[in-house]
């Protein structure tokens, strides 16, 4: 599982660094490798342990062909869909399209989220944190099902 907000940097390249604190999982249970595609709903990508791909692409799988807005996602999430293995020092290269998808530059954030991680542009995960507690902060919790007993 995999959680917290890390800074990393890009380098001219355009490979991240992978925070020690994850190597040894991703090389123990995913031997290294790991899938980036694009979010559909953030201008940011997301980072998948090839095993947790392998279930996103079985329901991705499932999806029609002939329904446009399940063929739309199908053609973002697959056609952006990049496979990739951290080098000896847990680095790995972010090709320029999906680059460039989330406007990453020198200074990004990686953001574990339990089975993926997110990799935003570091002002846009700011900008992205402040909407999230604005938008919880108006919401009626008690009204969402799925929060009303939420607590920490």
């Amino acid at each position: 599982m995999f959680s917290g907000a890390s800074a990393i940097n890009l380098d001219a390249k355009g490979r991240i660094a992978i925070p020690k604190r994850y190597r040894e999982s991703l090389h123990a249970c995913h031997n290294n490798q790991l899938v980036i595609t694009v979010d559909i709903q953030s201008s940011c990508l997301l980072l998948y342990p090839i095993h947790e791909w392998e279930q996103v692409a079985a329901k991705l799988a499932s999806l029609s062909d002939t329904q446009p807005t399940e063929r739309a996602m199908k053609r973002l999430l697959l056609g952006y869909a990049h496979e990739c293995e951290l080098d000896g020092n847990g680095r790995m290269l972010l090709p320029p399209p999906l680059r460039q998808y989330a406007n990453l530059d020198k200074r990004a954030m990686l953001v574990g989220q339990l089975n993926k991680f997110e990799l935003w542009d570091e002002a846009a995960w700011q900008q992205q944190i402040e909407q999230s507690r604005i938008a919880i902060l108006n919401e009626d919790l008690a009204a969402n099902e799925r929060l009303a007993d939420f607590s920490l």
